[in-house]
């Protein structure tokens, strides 16, 4: 997916955004980014690739290469960012977290009437960096620019903009399908992805922006330029897996709501009997881990940690660009606790089950190293939909979606006209779609989460949640 951090401070700032954007490591492993301003130096920029190193390491001279009282850095799963354009608007730095589902035809649009260009990259394909870009500068002002820009994009976008002037200019999407957070110092303001990320480089939180926000702040004031709309579509899966443990949406911890979603995992199971003879339950490590702690602190079952991940040298399993290697790494990485694995009945609580592929890899392991039973709950509802707001790096095929491949496998396309059926687990077809992924994967037991548990667990509004991936409604 992405994620961001910008200050502007009274004093060199590269280090708060160094340090502010590392720390959203967690949510891209592709491209690193940072730019700044200096009065002296003006806009400067620097991109790397951090696909097999992480972004510390790539950026860990850029305390002699940059300097500035105002910067930004970006963390992308997809384009090189941030851009450094000149325009109408004058030469400013711009990075973005979304996708933009209609560029062709934005593209298209622009060049019939502009008479300008876009940089093309391999294939053809255009930053989508740009394509926000040259939306924004068809207005005769930042504001409404980046309005226009959020009206004709199917899909979203937030940005940061870094000026020549030194402030910085923070727009949520027009959903607030992800969170900006604004941060003050003594000495400035920062606007970070992550509301942790503003705390741990020393800035106290001052506010969330709302669903279409934009500010504009400097080292001495931060000013509205466009209240927030009244319709907001935050993702639910930022809770459920995204999210780092300490991170903050909308007032809702990550960590608080995935323990409180395995106690309710936990409760469900208990209503419809299938409460289970276990010795131990645990989590498939890491986001799965906290929704496991939940479920064990419910049901009474001691928490355990049947085998460890071994991760100082190898990178995120879902780094690789194809399956083959991501399944690999997976396994590379699981080392056994044989005393807590073999004749041993065990229940693992995943974060979601979206193609499965490094699940079932996950199952034969354990029964390879003597588990009796292995029975699997999901902590979020089936995965149906591919996302079309986001561009999370577990966005697919919808037919490489564990859940729709099954139907159609059970009931032909004509299945498909029941995915609501399909995902409650009271109806026959629910029933039948759980069973036939348990005997695929070789689950002792399977049960996923429902959607009305995923939002009590989330705690706000329901329609203030994006929930598209699991039910089509976003």
């Amino acid at each position: 997916m992405g994620g961001f951090f910008g200050a502007v401070s009274k004093h060199d700032v590269i280090a708060d955004v160094f340090f502010g954007t590392d720390y959203h490591s967690h949510l891209g492993t592709k491209r690193g980014g940072m730019a700044a301003f200096d009065k002296e130096a003006g806009l400067q920029r620097d991109i790397h690739n951090i696909e097999n190193s992480p972004f510390r390491t790539k950026f860990d001279d850029v305390f002699d290469e940059m300097k500035g009282n105002s910067a930004i850095g970006c963390i992308s799963d997809s384009d090189p960012q941030p851009l450094l354009i000149r325009s109408n608007l004058g030469t400013y730095a711009i990075c973005i977290v979304g996708v933009i589902n209609n560029s062709e035809d934005i593209i298209k649009q622009y060049l019939s009437f502009s008479g300008g260009h876009f940089v093309a990259m391999t294939s053809g394909k255009v930053n989508s960096v740009e394509i926000v870009a040259a939306l924004i500068n068809q207005k005769s002002s930042f504001a409404e620019g980046i309005k226009f820009a959020h009206s004709v994009i199917n899909g979203s976008a937030s940005l940061l903009i870094l000026k020549n002037d030194g402030s910085i200019i923070a727009a949520r999407d027009k959903y607030g399908r992800t969170p900006i957070h604004i941060g003050k110092s003594e000495d400035g303001y920062c606007a970070s992805f992550e509301s942790f990320a503003c705390q741990k480089v020393g800035y106290e939180l001052e506010k969330e922006l709302g669903p279409g926000e934009i500010v504009e702040f400097d080292s001495e004031k931060l000013t509205v330029l466009e209240n927030p709309g009244k319709e907001m579509k935050i993702c639910s899966f930022l809770w459920t897996y995204y999210g780092y443990p300490n991170s903050i949406y909308e007032g809702i911890n990550v960590e608080v709501m995935r323990n409180q979603n395995g106690r309710i995992l936990a409760q469900y199971d208990k209503e419809i009997g299938n409460s289970i003879d276990l010795d131990y339950v645990s989590g498939v490590p890491d986001s799965g881990t906290p929704h496991a702690i939940g479920y064990a602190n419910e049901s009474g079952v001691p928490f355990g940690r049947p085998f460890i991940k071994y991760t100082p040298t190898w990178a995120r399993s879902f780094t690789p660009p194809n399956q083959i290697e991501r399944d690999r790494v997976a396994k590379m990485k699981q080392l056994p606790v044989h005393d807590l694995i073999v004749d041993k009945k065990l229940l693992f609580v995943d974060d979601s089950i979206v193609r499965g592929t490094q699940l079932k890899e996950t199952v034969d392991f354990l029964y390879s190293n003597g588990a009796k039973e292995v029975h699997m709950r999901s902590a979020c509802p089936p995965v149906m939909y591919s996302c079309k707001y986001l561009n999370f790096s577990r966005a697919t095929n919808e037919m490489e979606l564990i859940a729709r491949r099954v139907i159609v496998e059970l009931e032909g396309e004509e299945g498909l006209k029941y995915i609501e059926e399909y995902s409650d687990a009271s109806t026959a077809r629910g029933k039948s779609l759980r069973r036939a992924i348990a005997e695929k994967f070789n689950f002792a037991s399977l049960e996923f989460q429902s959607i009305e548990g995923a939002i009590k667990a989330i705690g706000i509004e329901p329609c203030k949640l994006c929930t598209y991936c699991w039910n089509g409604k976003g």
